[in-house]
């Protein structure tokens, strides 16, 4: 068969479809890649076939993002679901997907939750699509209910169909009741990480816990994602533990400070092999880093920022597998920006954690409910049968 994926930007976005990248090359089927342009490094690393989409303008991009921090979270919901992915990534990358879908005429399109362009494709070309989840599925479903009248102009059933067609997600049942009525939860294969040299143990000695400390590649680029890591690094700072912060490729370690000794920066590592060592995951609560780190069965401390992290690490807290520290700063309602007022309260949660073995216990039973479901061959297998 032939499988067409696609992404928005971020790898929180199209880090979710590699497992079904990856299935579908095993099984034999013909794959097709494509992604906007910030991603091309990312997809040209790998082995399948891709094509590089459109971008929305710059200029008009910025100026949004410029806005963001600035106005209330559901004023800011706007901007990222409808404005951006509705409108401006829609139109950038339709012109792109038609031509796929039309000259290559693939069998089936996956696609991120807010990757909307293919399905104004494969609805026009009446092939079938089903979109793999990077969030919580009740979160999606609202951000698809806010970009609906940015989809509008494309006429059909876009949002209907959306509604309607396979949502496959990976996250457990008892944190993640969905409203799509054809949802399939999945499990991911174990990754082994390969063996390498770790300069200083991931920040000195070995026989401390280690903790991952991370704000994602979306908001780790922005001003908000660099006073968290601030706040954070000063947290850890002259704690017993060795401490890996992953930057992505959008920040500079110049930007934070000083570093302290017991933390190593990175601009990326496979997140499974972090996870493989990891005693505590520090972050913004972004889905991809939290949801990752319960299916390996490690707590976390979550410092939401803005999007679905709150709601993430509201879950997280409610089912015992770690505690949220909800910054102070910022305007009313907007997004959090973390300072050093919430140092003492990130450092506090911290040790928390790490002392009270019930929060690793926590997340290890939701990391057995996901290990429960079947696999994404075995997903694939049933809904490439039909």
């Amino acid at each position: 068969m032939r499988i067409l994926f696609t992404s928005t930007e971020g790898s929180g976005h199209f880090h979710p479809l590699v497992p079904f990248i990856d299935a579908c090359t095993r099984r034999g089927d013909d794959v097709l890649v494509l992604v906007p342009p910030k991603l091309e490094a990312t997809v040209a690393a790998r082995p399948q076939p891709y094509r590089i989409g459109g971008a929305p303008p710059a200029a008009e991009t910025a100026a949004l993002w410029e806005r963001f921090p600035k106005v209330s979270r559901a004023e800011a919901s706007v901007i990222a679901n409808r404005e951006l992915f509705g409108r401006l990534f829609t139109a950038a990358l339709l012109p792109a997907v038609e031509q796929a879908c039309q000259e290559w005429r693939p069998d089936l399109v996956l696609h991120d939750p807010c990757e909307y362009a293919s399905v104004v494709a494969a609805e026009r070309l009446g092939i079938a699509h089903a979109q793999v989840a990077i969030s919580q599925a009740e979160a999606e479903s609202g951000s698809l209910r806010i970009a609906a009248p940015a989809l509008e102009p494309y006429g059909g059933r876009i949002v209907e169909r959306l509604r309607e067609t396979p949502y496959l997600t990976r996250f457990p049942a008892s944190l993640d009741p969905s409203p799509y009525p054809l949802t399939h939860r999945f499990r991911e294969a174990a990754e082994v990480a390969a063996p390498r040299e770790r300069p200083a143990r991931w920040g000195g000695d070995g026989r401390l816990p280690l903790v991952y400390l991370s704000f994602g590649t979306v908001a780790g680029g922005l001003p908000v994602g660099a006073a968290a890591c601030r706040a954070a690094l000063a947290a850890v700072d002259g704690l017993p533990v060795r401490v890996l912060l992953t930057l992505g490729h959008a920040a500079e370690a110049a930007e934070l400070g000083p570093i302290p000794a017991n933390v190593q920066v990175e601009g990326w590592i496979p997140q499974a092999e972090v996870l493989s060592e990891a005693a505590l995951v520090l972050c913004h609560g972004g889905s991809g880093t939290t949801f990752g780190a319960l299916a390996a069965g490690v707590p976390l401390v979550v410092v939401p920022l803005f999007a679905d992290q709150p709601a993430n690490g509201r879950l997280v807290q409610a089912a015992g597998a770690g505690l949220v520290v909800t910054p102070t700063g910022g305007e009313p309602g907007a997004m959090g920006v973390p300072g050093p007022e919430d140092v003492p309260r990130i450092r506090e949660s911290v040790q928390a954690v790490l002392a009270d073995p019930g929060y690793r216990e926590a997340a290890q039973r939701l990391a057995q409910e996901m290990r429960a479901t079947p696999s994404v061959d075995e997903l694939l297998d049933g809904l490439l049968a039909r």
